[in-house]
């Protein structure tokens, strides 16, 4: 290809009407719309699902470790013996078996790295929102000792002025 040719190219491709390129986020829907209601993104931690990934997770390492090494003894007994009789094919299945559980302890330790996983964030999860839950309170608590220390104990700072029923100030302030 000339590079005459290669412009010409580049050239059509930046005039052609194929939609850009959109990265992070999701694109709109035909008519407009977009995907997501929620204006602050749309990440959320729920603790049922991390527990039914984890679940999920430490039932298939379980499964694993009953149903896929049932044939294990038998199958390295039959490499020993057809390596014992002269056969090539001994060897190679003694490699397939050894390759076989390696790949098995690899599956294995991701799911127990899964499970134990969403055991950490579930209670990660759960100690941040205490964490703020009792930050949020103390806002509340020094605020309110604010009010006191300007005023009599127990009578609101005057500086805010009278509070109508509501909790807002009177009208007209």
């Amino acid at each position: 290809m000339a590079w005459d040719e290669w412009g010409q190219l580049k050239a059509e491709a930046v005039g052609a009407s194929s939609p850009p390129t959109q990265l992070n986020r999701v694109p709109d829907e035909p008519d407009g719309k977009t995907l997501s209601t929620n204006r602050q993104g749309d990440l959320k931690v729920v603790n049922e699902h991390l527990a039914k990934i984890g679940d999920h997770a430490f039932g298939l390492y379980n499964r694993l470790w009953r149903e896929a090494r049932v044939a294990a003894a038998a199958t390295d007994s039959a490499a020993s013996d057809l390596s014992g009789q002269g056969f090539d094919l001994g060897d190679a299945l003694g490699r397939v078996s050894v390759r076989w559980e390696s790949a098995l302890a690899d599956l294995m330790d991701a799911c127990a790295h899964i499970s134990n996983h969403m055991d950490y964030t579930k209670n990660a999860h759960a100690g941040d929102e205490i964490f703020i839950e009792r930050r949020m309170s103390g806002i509340a608590t020094l605020d309110a000792g604010f009010d006191e220390r300007a005023s009599e104990p127990g009578k609101p700072n005057e500086v805010y002025g009278e509070k109508n029923g509501k909790g807002g100030k009177k009208d007209g302030e």
